[in-house]
């Protein structure tokens, strides 16, 4: 599956890491879910005995067949191929071949029917996986990358969320260690262009296994780059010790598309944070902050391979102020020890020699496709969203019929506040077909207009 590199191997191994594929609210234990991280096909399950979930390579070893499009049997809890019926224990060990005309089949020969198993754990309300199979004793002992911030005990609160990305991992990690583009990538949401100053940046570390720098000003902030995935936020204000941080894990896909899994901890408004739906704080923040970067990231990326086919990055970007400082020391990271490339072809992928330009802006700020089918929260409410609308039609049109038949002497009483309620309905209607239900699907994102 994974090949050896011909060439001289990078320091770092992207591969023999832990990576969080989802938020553990977000997946339906009754359904496979196709995962993909470092251009592996990988498949979450649920066991119908088991607590917690499972992760294979998404290849049936009969015919190859994406074991994502299968089933957990009732009957026997295990995975279900649905092309041929083969079925897979948690361990990933094949337990039933309806084909095999022998019943001595499986057990003469269990390593060659059995599907490739990789190593999770289940911390911080995330799935993690191991990313190289072939280690699972590398993985127990390996520490999962977690955020400190993520503590109840500490009084912390948070949310998550995920959503997929069209530009490469290493332009994602360069985007969120930059805190200097949110007062204008993000203005009104979260920053105010206006109020744009210098930021000074001083760095605690640097090394192979950890960047650190620290913001001094009104807010204080600290910033980790823990490689390969873990990139947070750690933010105080205030006289009571206020704190909230941005966590988030940066997933490589494949070339051009990344993942970004975020947590969003915070030690104060604990209440609020407990009444606001999840799902509001997606359509109206987090997807919003996505929105405001992904074409100027899509683009600027191909820009910069462009670049790159005549110089380093080091002359492609004019770098002059501190504020570039994190920008700077990643991507020194990432040529010291990664040889500044990815390690697709490890997994048999050929990256194009030049990515292309996605000219749709529909398809890049594809919110459905991206975060929406993703998200338990999301889905539920754009349900019942679709399901308020019927209902609410159904009254209008059901209301205006009755009071049309009404006699005069029952219309004039009750049929003007009848009407009354049927237009407010379908006001609701309106605001909910036009307003909020495309705010799962679609939101053109145009700065010139914020």
């Amino acid at each position: 599956m994974i090949k050896e590199s011909e060439t001289m191997k990078p320091e770092f191994n992207f591969f023999q890491n832990w990576y969080p594929l989802s938020p553990v609210e977000d997946l339906n234990p009754n359904k496979p879910t196709a995962v993909t991280l470092l251009g592996l096909p990988l498949v979450i399950w649920k066991p119908i005995d088991h607590d917690t979930y499972q992760m294979f390579l998404d290849q049936c070893p009969h015919r190859l067949a994406p074991l994502n499009e299968g089933r957990v049997d009732e009957k026997t809890g295990n995975l279900m191929c649905s092309y041929h019926g083969w079925q897979f224990d948690a361990q990933g060990i094949c337990t039933s071949i309806p084909q095999g005309e022998k019943p001595e089949l499986i057990s003469k020969n269990p390593q060659d029917f059995c599907v490739l198993p990789f190593p999770i754990r289940e911390a911080n309300d995330l799935l993690w996986v191991w990313a190289d199979p072939k280690s699972p004793e590398l993985a127990a002992k390996t520490p999962l990358p977690l955020s400190p911030q993520i503590d109840a005990k500490k009084g912390f609160v948070w949310s998550s969320f995920v959503r997929d990305l069209e530009y490469d991992w290493q332009t994602l990690v360069e985007n969120v260690a930059d805190p200097s583009h949110a007062p204008f990538a993000h203005h009104g949401v979260q920053g105010n262009r206006a109020q744009a100053t210098p930021i000074g940046m001083d760095f605690v570390q640097s090394t192979r296994n950890l960047i650190e720098a620290k913001i001094e000003g009104r807010l204080k902030r600290t910033i980790t780059f823990e490689p390969p995935c873990r990139l947070e936020y750690a933010i105080s204000f205030g006289d009571q010790g206020q704190q909230i941080g941005l966590v988030t894990y940066c997933l490589p896909v494949s070339p051009g598309k990344s993942r970004i899994v975020a947590q969003f901890p915070q030690n104060f408004a604990l209440r609020l944070h407990h009444l606001t739906p999840r799902w509001w704080t997606h359509i109206k923040i987090r997807n919003l902050v996505i929105d405001g970067d992904m074409v100027l990231l899509h683009q600027q990326e191909r820009f910069l391979q462009q670049k790159q086919e005549r110089e380093s990055w080091k002359t492609a970007y004019q770098l002059p102020t501190t504020a570039d400082g994190f920008v700077i020391k990643f991507r020194n990271w990432f040529d010291k020890y990664c040889q500044g490339e990815l390690p697709w072809n490890e997994v048999g992928i050929t990256a194009p020699e030049r990515l292309t330009i996605q000219d749709s802006r529909e398809e890049l700020l594809d919110r459905y496709k991206q975060h929406t089918q993703h998200c338990s929260s999301c889905r539920g409410a754009l349900k019942v969203v679709q399901r308020l609308q019927i209902m609410l039609l159904a009254y209008f049109a059901l209301t205006v019929a009755g009071v049309a038949l009404m006699s005069d002497t029952i219309r004039l009483p009750w049929g003007l506040p009848l009407i009354g309620t049927a237009l407010l309905g379908l006001g609701v209607y309106s605001w909910l077909k036009f307003w909020l239900e495309p705010r799962f699907y679609f939101l053109d994102y145009v700065h010139a207009e914020k």
